[in-house]
């Protein structure tokens, strides 16, 4: 896991070193371990290394083939590169590295960008061919990896962080109407290719660009994710089989390709408790875990270190346990705002960020539970959305899960970016596209293939690798995510969400972890705002900075900041906070001001 920069000019001028330079060293966080730049005519690379798998020099990047002039830098980790390489070497390949990133440079000298399907792992790479003259952009089939670009008439830059792209400069900083719309419907989710900055873009998971050297591109989809029901039935029983054996492979992949020990972030719910049981079923032995907790309001506990302890306890991890009191989270939430490459509302991203600086200093990778919930159905609004009958499936979706309706919206911001029911537009056409058999399949699909992209998947990735950390995600492990596709919703929305993970826990955990009410990562200060907390967001909406962008239309705002506990989201956010936070990301990162 690394962080990669660069550009591609068209206009017969180099690449400038200078800019790849202010690029690269925007993503230091991402990469602690090296740094390299290489340089071809009108292509600059730039890489900062994350050392996970052949820690020697022989896999620094950017990588460079002498003979052919390839050159790659490379994200990410890919979970069957000692297969590939295995095929690579009887097709008369030879190697000069024991690691993955080598593997990506002779699969694309023998298979063309046809490789990229080849490809099993988390990864975001760049590929420069001098031979066509062309560069070419991969994207992971779940977007666990991040990759942003911008173009113009005169280049196209790309980063694993929109700082880094800003870092560059020239960059078109103006808010995105139809991304604006989605960023407050959805979670703060904004689907691929769009970004919350006009000029920044970001490539679609399951996707390639191909770049040229006159500027045209190619947008290409080498996965698509099916929900249907296999051709021959299943029994629960061989489901659960099923899902029990392609989990067990996930883990088992993701712990032992790397060259440094493996820890898990363990939360205390049935998700990341499971890896813990998994783990153990591999043969681990001296497992380190790690749990965060903060302080409780009256409504809600800060912390599920009981269920935690209760995982730790019963297979003798080396569990840390840390507790985080509410003056730090308000006095450390600018540097978790810093390191969001796109503004996060959800609760959790301090949480992570605060938690990972702590694991950092123990361990460089560890396994986490994210999709989960998306794959398996674990989130309450699924069984309230099946359980509709009236309305199209964008209006059975919408009422359980947008956080504003378009009323809503267009009272909140003002006339410049009022506009259409854009988020109702693009999830009707995901959920209608073929290849689901029933509603919830297309619910899920879409949460597992986008939804999830963009909101658990990006906090974990950015808060993580800003303290140098690497989180593995089995539960998106593509193969087991087209397993879970095909199987009949009935088994997963059972026993109040995740049924099947469920069976395959029992006898694995303790039951009270099992059959707890569904969590989520508490951060209580942050969905009931008071106090310094209330005093802080005030701040940033009263801020000249805040009016004078005039994003947002007053008497909405101050609505929000009379009575903030009283206005949540359909999933219990604050909305109060949403505000707040998308206003203060544009001033430490658009306006500048840190």
């Amino acid at each position: 896991m690394c962080g990669i920069a660069g550009e591609f000019r068209f206009d017969g001028a180099p690449a400038d070193p200078a800019t790849l330079q202010a690029m690269v060293d925007r993503l230091a966080r991402r990469g602690p371990d090296g740094e390299g730049l290489h340089r071809d005519g009108p292509v600059a690379l730039g890489h900062r290394r994350l050392a996970i798998i052949d820690l020697t020099e022989r896999s620094r990047q950017p990588m460079v083939d002498a003979a052919s002039g390839l050159a790659l830098v490379f994200n990410g980790t890919i979970y069957n590169y000692p297969q590939l390489r295995a095929e690579l070497i009887s097709r008369g390949h030879a190697f000069q590295s024991d690691g993955d990133t080598e593997v990506i440079l002779r699969a694309y000298a023998e298979w063309g960008e046809a490789s990229v399907a080849r490809l099993h792992g988390a990864f975001a790479f760049a590929l420069w061919d001098p031979r066509t003259r062309r560069l070419l952009l991969a994207r992971d089939r779940l977007g666990i990896k991040p990759l942003y670009f911008s173009q113009d008439g005169h280049r196209l830059r790309f980063a694993s962080s929109v700082q880094a792209l800003l870092a560059g400069g020239g960059l078109d900083t103006r808010i995105d109407p139809v991304a604006l719309h989605h960023h407050f419907t959805l979670h703060a989710v904004v689907p691929a290719p769009r970004t919350l900055l006009q000029g920044a873009r970001k490539l679609a998971p399951g996707h390639t660009l191909v770049v040229e050297a006159d500027g045209r591109t190619t947008l290409s989809r080498y996965w698509q994710l099916e929900a249907r029901r296999p051709a021959t039935p299943k029994s629960e029983g061989e489901w659960q089989e099923a899902i029990h054996a392609a989990l067990r492979e996930a883990v088992k992949k993701r712990l032992l390709i790397a060259d440094v020990k493996v820890g898990v972030l363990l939360s205390g719910g049935l998700d990341s408790s499971l890896l813990v049981a998994l783990l153990a079923e591999q043969g681990v032995r001296d497992l380190m875990t790690f749990s965060v907790g903060f302080e409780d309001q009256p409504e809600e506990r800060g912390h599920e270190f009981e269920y935690s302890d209760a995982v730790a306890q019963r297979y003798a991890t080396r569990h840390h346990q840390f507790h985080i009191p509410n003056d730090q989270v308000l006095r450390r939430l600018p540097e978790a705002v810093d390191a969001m490459a796109e503004p996060m509302v959800g609760q959790d991203a301090v949480a992570f960020y605060l938690l990972s600086e702590q694991v950092s200093r123990t361990v460089k990778v560890v396994q986490s539970g994210q999709g989960a919930d998306e794959v398996f159905g674990g989130y309450y609004w699924y069984p309230r959305m099946s359980a509709e009958t009236e309305g199209s499936a964008v209006e059975r979706f919408r009422r359980h899960y947008f956080d504003r309706d378009q009323e809503e919206f267009l009272a909140m911001v003002a006339p410049a970016f009022h506009g259409s029911d854009h988020s109702a537009d693009y999830v009707a056409g995901r959920l209608g596209e073929p290849g689901a058999d029933e509603f919830i399949d297309q619910v899920l699909r879409l949460d597992a293939t986008t939804l999830i992209t963009d909101d658990p998947v990006k906090r974990v990735d950015n808060m993580t690798m800003a303290w140098g950390l690497e989180a593995r995600v089995p539960f998106l492990d593509h193969e087991l995510v087209e397993l879970a596709a095909s199987m009949p919703p009935a088994l997963k929305l059972a026993s109040g969400g995740k049924h099947i993970l469920k069976a395959i826990s029992r006898g694995l955990l303790p039951d009270p972890v099992i059959d707890r009410k569904k969590g989520y990562f508490p951060m209580p200060a942050l969905k009931y705002v008071r106090g310094e907390f209330l005093d802080f967001m005030r701040g940033i909406l009263d801020s000249r900075a805040c009016r004078e962008r005039g994003l947002y239309q007053r008497p909405y705002v101050d609505k929000l900041l009379a009575a903030p506990e009283k206005h949540h989201t359909r999933i219990q956010g604050s909305k109060l906070w949403h505000l707040a936070l998308l206003e203060y990301w544009l001033q430490r990162n658009v306006d500048g001001r840190v």
